[in-house]
């Protein structure tokens, strides 16, 4: 039987369609099979626990697993590449964070733009940093540190996470704005960094609470003030950094993205399921625990941090000639 052509192209769009159909069902339906949360860092990290702990109460409340898988190296990037390539179902998830905004302007060649290939889903928490001083510094606020850092220039070594990662952009930052002259020393993650900060071969880290704060408490540390905006739950009896060096704010966050063109009501239906989660008492609990607080909001909200983010460590990185290790 011979087919007509407009009855051909008819059947083979049919055909085409079909499988697209099958990829972007409704929300209704979602998830119909288990889910991926991809965590472009190592097991045992922020990003990791975060993903974790997330995709723990969404699958106790969707009824489908939602699966971490880690995919570490190139500062998050690889991790984030193999989302942002995956099928726009709502079946393969980011954690993002702090790196995802660095990264658009410390790589010179990405294989994706994080801003326009992305679908930002929403925030899960935020987690202020601490200025953390080894005791021979003679500084107990953040005012005599500045003043000490100016009289040694390029005496005071400041420790970080690695290259581009939260610690060292906080630090930076306050260089530029405090207008002092600190020696980075890059270290690969937060506890080696902190070894030797506690040894005295570094002198400063800009680090997040969690697992600090028995030194600072033991006097094997001194702890100058938060990196949020105001004073912090986990650390109520610390003054922001920006008491004293006025516009200074910067902390960790952690929030769900997805593939771009994932359907809008799978995101909104995430979105839904995640603010209702950090909004229950036994997560934010949880969320405390890793001296955080509840990061809730519409992706439209979540979009907007990574793109301010996003910009204000442009500048950071430009000015401060930051390169990846």
């Amino acid at each position: 039987m011979k087919l007509h052509r407009r009855k051909f192209l008819e059947l083979a769009g049919a055909v085409a369609a079909a499988p697209a159909f099958a990829q972007f069902a409704s929300a209704d339906d979602y998830p119909a099979r288990p889910v991926r949360i991809v965590a472009g860092f190592a097991a045992g990290g922020g990003v990791d626990i975060t993903a974790r702990l997330i995709g723990q109460w969404l699958t106790e409340h969707l009824g489908q697993s939602f699966v971490t898988e880690n995919r570490a190296g190139a500062g998050g990037n690889i991790g984030t590449e193999a989302v942002v390539t995956a099928a726009p179902d709502g079946y393969t998830l980011l954690l993002a964070t702090v790196p995802n905004a660095v990264n658009a302007s410390l790589y010179e060649k990405l294989n994706f733009n994080f801003i326009s290939d992305i679908a930002p889903v929403a925030g899960i928490i935020r987690v202020p940093m601490v200025i953390l001083l080894n005791p021979s510094v003679p500084a107990t606020t953040v005012p005599e540190f500045i003043s000490y850092a100016k009289a040694n220039p390029g005496k005071v070594n400041m420790a970080s996470a690695g290259n581009g990662s939260a610690p060292h952009m906080a630090g930076e930052l306050f260089k530029m704005m405090a207008g002092v002259d600190l020696v980075h020393v890059p270290y690969r993650g937060q506890g080696p960094a902190l070894t030797d900060l506690l040894g005295g071969e570094v002198q400063v880290l800009f680090a997040t609470a969690p697992g600090t704060t028995d030194y600072v408490r033991t006097g094997k540390l001194r702890a100058l003030a938060v990196t949020s905006a105001a004073r912090a739950e986990v650390l109520p009896e610390l003054p922001p950094v920006g008491d004293f060096v006025p516009g200074y704010e910067t902390s960790q966050w952690y929030g769900m993205c997805a593939p771009k063109k994932t359907p809008q009501d799978i995101v909104d239906k995430l979105n839904k399921e995640i603010n209702t989660a950090i909004a229950e008492p036994a997560m934010t609990t949880r969320l405390a625990a890793l001296g955080g607080e509840p990061l809730p909001g519409s992706p439209a909200e979540f979009g907007k941090l990574i793109a301010e983010e996003t910009e204000k460590w442009a500048k950071v990185v430009r000015a401060a000639g930051i390169k990846p290790e």
